[in-house]
């Protein structure tokens, strides 16, 4: 991760959406500073898209809202500007705006859920601050996904970081009411041909 810094005055969420475009990096902004997000590595990929299997998938079932991928911006606050793009997240109807989603620009909301899939690279001082950036915006639940280990940890508002081991079982509480999966579960990708063995992530 590397922070794009203009010396002369604070970046806005408008201005980012000028910048031009390069091949494998996405832009968050953080007080007003540009942080580039190098692409990520094909198994956190996969991670990802089994995340948003099980969670979309439940999502839709009970009519909760809207489960989302990659590469969804939500504006954090502003002046400063600070937009986050989780690795994935959802939103219940009752915080969509107007109930319907839109369909072009960033989210000037925070999600009810953001989750954080932890790449070989991410400081874990990032990682906290990120976390608090999302609870402070409004976020009900952050999850951090731990590959190398398979655990997670989840965060509430007003309470201690629970941590959940590889047998653990985690539940959505309040915002995936009866969603229910085993941490080891979200780590069980497959990346060859045939094979019924998960990754070594």
């Amino acid at each position: 991760m590397s922070v794009v810094r203009d010396e002369t005055r604070l970046v806005t969420v408008e201005d980012l959406s000028e910048l031009p475009e390069k091949p494998g990096v996405r832009y968050e902004l953080v007080d007003g500073e540009v942080i580039e997000i190098p692409g990520a590595s094909a198994v956190h990929g996969l991670i990802v898209e089994l995340l948003l299997r099980l969670i979309g998938a439940h999502v839709r079932d009970r009519d909760l809202g809207v489960a989302l991928g990659d590469g969804t911006g939500y504006i954090l606050s502003r002046t400063p500007d600070r937009l986050r793009i989780p690795d994935m997240s959802f939103v219940s109807w009752e915080r969509v705006p107007g109930g319907e989603v839109p369909d072009e620009g960033y989210w000037q909301l925070a999600p009810d859920l953001a989750v954080e899939v932890v790449s070989p690279g991410d400081r874990a001082e990032d990682i906290h601050d990120m976390v608090q950036e999302y609870l402070e915006a409004g976020t009900i639940m952050v999850l951090v996904l731990w590959p190398r280990r398979r655990s997670a940890t989840m965060y509430v508002p007003g309470a201690t970081a629970r941590e959940f081991g590889a047998e653990d079982q985690l539940d959505g509480g309040d915002v995936l009411p009866g969603f229910q999966v085993k941490v080891n579960d979200l780590f069980e990708v497959h990346t060859s041909r045939g094979s019924d063995a998960p990754s070594r992530t």
